[in-house]
C-alpha cells in the first residue's frame, strides 16, 4: 500500500513515525518540542496555545518527511480541552493534564449527579481535575464570560484532525478520544448532552463520533487522514495489544489497563471505561504511587538514582526479609484511600538493613500494581500477558519480581515512539479500507514490538508468597478497603 505517518502530539512535543503500510517497519521520523506560548505556555499541567501544536508539528514534519505518504493518523495527548466560540475560534487556550484548578469542579459535579456510583454508571467513570467534563465545571465557575462563547467542544486530536483537514464543517473524533472526556458513555457509545450542560450551564455542539477504520476526510491534495484518537489508546494499538494482554504503565504514578469486549462499570469508581482503537474496550485503574515510592526510598537511602537502588535491593532476597511497604505516599487512589500515608511493617533487628529497605520498596510498588490488575481480573478480565512499561521497566530488580508478583508472563517492549507507531497504524487501516483492500472490522497486522519475555516459572510460588504478606498487611492496616 506504500507509506503512512503517524504524529503524535504529546504534552511537550511532537513525534512523527513514517511506516510502511504493510508491516509497519518505521522507515523515517521527525521531532520537534511545543514551543511555549505566554506565560503559562508550555508547561505539562498549564494552559497552552494549540497553535503550539501546529507549529511543533510543521517542525517535525520538516525537510520533506512526508513526502509520498498516502495517509497520516493523530494521536495526542488525553485530557486536553479545546473550547471554541461559533466561529471556530479558540475561546481561551487548551487546558491539558491533570489540572488542579479543577479539584473542587470534580467534587462538585459528584455531588451534582447524586456521587460517585451515579457518574460511574453514566459513563463508566468518576470525574477527575483530568477530565473535560470538570474543566467545563471550573470554567463556568471562574471563567463564565469564556463559558458562555463555548459553542464547540474538541480535544486535542479532533482540533488537530480538523486542522489537518482545512477546518471543514463537519467534526469528528473517536471513541478513544471520546471516553476519557467524562460526558460520552463507551457503554452505551453515545454522548451525555444533559452532563455537558450541568458542567457547562448550556449545551455545545460535539464532534461525530466515527469507527476505528473510517477516514476523517482528506486533504484537498488528496491525503487522507484518519479517525485520531488519544495517546492511550493509539500507544495500546501500536504496541499491538489484544484479548488476555494487560498494559501496566511504570510513571510516577501508576496505570494498568486490558482489552476487554465489553464497557465495565465500576460502582465504586475505581475503574475507569475507556474504549480502545480497535472497537475493543480498555478499562483502566489507576495507582497514585509507582516510580515515586522508588524515588522517596532512594533519597532516604541516600543513593543517587533508581538504578543504585535496583542494586541495592538485589542483594536482599524475595520477601524483603519480612519488611513490607505501602507505597501510598500520595495517598492513594486503588484502593480508595485519598488521605492516608505510606507504611512501612514487619520491622525487626535483621530486617533493619538498607537491601531489605531497598527490595521492599520494588515489591510494594509491584504489589500495588498487582493490586490494580486484580480488580481488572475480578470483573472478568483476563490476564495472560503484562507489557510493562516506562523507565524503571529495564530494572533488574522489577524485572526479577515483577513475573511472580503479577503471576504472569511480563513482556517489556524495547522504548519507540508507540502512539505515533498506533497512529500510523490507524492511517494504514483506514487506508486499505478506503481502498478495498482491508477489513474495516480487522486492522492490518504488524511486526509487533522488540521484547524482553519473563516468564515467572518456578519464582510463582514465592512471588505469591510475597503478594499474600503485603495483602496481610494491607488488610491489618487498612480493613476493607478493597470492596467488590
Amino acid at each position: 500500500m506504500g507509506i503512512v505517518a503517524g504524529l503524535d502530539s504529546a504534552p511537550d512535543f511532537t513525534r512523527i513515525v513514517v511506516c510502511d503500510a504493510d508491516t509497519g517497519a518505521v522507515v523515517r521520523q521527525g521531532y520537534a518540542p511545543h514551543r511555549a506560548q505566554g506565560p503559562d505556555g508550555g508547561g505539562r499541567h498549564s494552559d497552552i496555545d494549540p497553535q503550539a501544536w501546529l507549529l511543533s508539528l510543521g517542525e517535525a514534519a520538516g525537510g520533506g518527511l512526508l513526502e509520498g505518504v498516502q495517509a497520516i493518523g493523530v494521536s495526542a495527548q488525553a485530557n486536553a480541552l479545546v473550547p471554541l466560540d461559533s466561529q471556530g475560534n479558540t475561546v481561551r487556550p487548551a487546558m491539558t493534564g491533570g489540572d488542579k484548578r479543577a479539584q473542587v469542579a470534580a467534587a462538585d459535579l459528584i455531588d451534582a449527579l447524586g456521587g460517585r456510583e451515579a457518574w460511574a454508571q453514566a459513563v463508566g467513570s468518576v470525574p477527575t481535575a483530568a477530565q473535560s467534563v470538570t474543566k467545563l465545571r471550573w470554567m463556568a465557575r471562574s471563567e463564565p464570560e469564556n463559558a458562555a462563547r463555548t459553542a464547540v467542544l474538541l480535544q486535542a486530536h479532533d482540533w488537530l484532525v480538523w486542522q489537518l483537514l482545512g477546518r471543514p464543517v463537519r467534526r469528528t473524533t473517536d471513541r478513544g478520544g471520546a471516553s476519557g472526556t467524562g460526558y460520552w458513555a463507551a457503554a452505551t457509545g453515545g454522548y451525555r448532552t444533559d452532563l455537558v450542560e450541568m458542567a457547562l450551564g448550556h449545551q455545545a455542539m460535539l464532534p461525530e463520533v466515527i469507527g476505528p477504520s473510517d477516514a476523517a476526510g482528506a486533504t484537498p491534495e488528496g491525503l487522507l487522514i484518519s479517525a485520531g484518537t488519544g495517546e492511550t489508546m493509539a500507544a495500546a494499538f501500536g504496541l499491538g495489544i489484544g484479548l488476555g494482554d494487560a498494559v501496566v504503565s511504570l510513571g510516577a504514578s501508576g496505570s494498568v489497563m486490558a482489552v476487554h469486549p465489553e464497557a465495565l462499570v465500576d460502582q465504586y469508581g475505581m475503574m475507569t471505561s475507556l474504549a480502545d482503537a480497535t472497537g475493543m474496550h480498555l478499562p483502566v485503574v489507576t495507582t497514585l504511587n509507582a516510580v515515586r515510592a522508588l524515588r522517596g526510598t532512594a533519597e532516604l537511602l541516600g543513593l543517587p538514582d533508581l538504578e543504585s537502588l535496583s542494586e541495592l535491593a538485589m542483594k536482599s532476597t524475595p520477601g524483603s526479609h519480612g519488611l513490607v511497604l505501602l507505597p501510598y505516599l500520595e495517598g492513594e487512589r486503588t484502593p480508595n484511600l485519598p488521605h492516608t500515608a505510606g507504611t512501612l511493617a514487619g520491622l525487626r533487628r535483621e530486617s533493619m538493613k538498607a537491601e531489605h529497605l531497598a527490595r521492599a520498596a520494588f515489591e510494594g510498588m509491584l504489589c500495588g500494581l498487582a493490586d490494580a490488575l486484580d480488580v481488572l481480573r475480578g470483573r472478568g478480565v483476563e490476564v495472560r500477558r503484562v507489557f510493562l512499561l516506562g523507565q524503571a521497566a529495564e530494572l533488574p530488580a522489577v524485572q526479577s519480581a515483577a513475573p511472580a508478583l503479577f503471576g504472569a508472563q511480563v513482556v517489556v517492549p524495547q522504548p519507540a515512539d508507540y502512539a505515533a507507531i498506533g497512529a500510523a497504524r490507524q492511517a494504514a487501516w483506514a487506508l486499505g479500507v478506503s481502498q478495498g483492500t482491508l477489513d474495516p472490522r480487522t486492522p492490518p497486522v504488524w511486526q509487533g514490538p522488540v521484547a524482553q519475555v519473563l516468564d515467572p516459572g518456578e519464582d510463582l510460588a514465592v512471588g505469591q508468597a510475597v503478594r499474600q504478606q503485603y495483602v496481610t498487611v494491607r488488610e491489618q492496616t487498612h480493613p476493607g478497603a478493597f470492596r467488590s
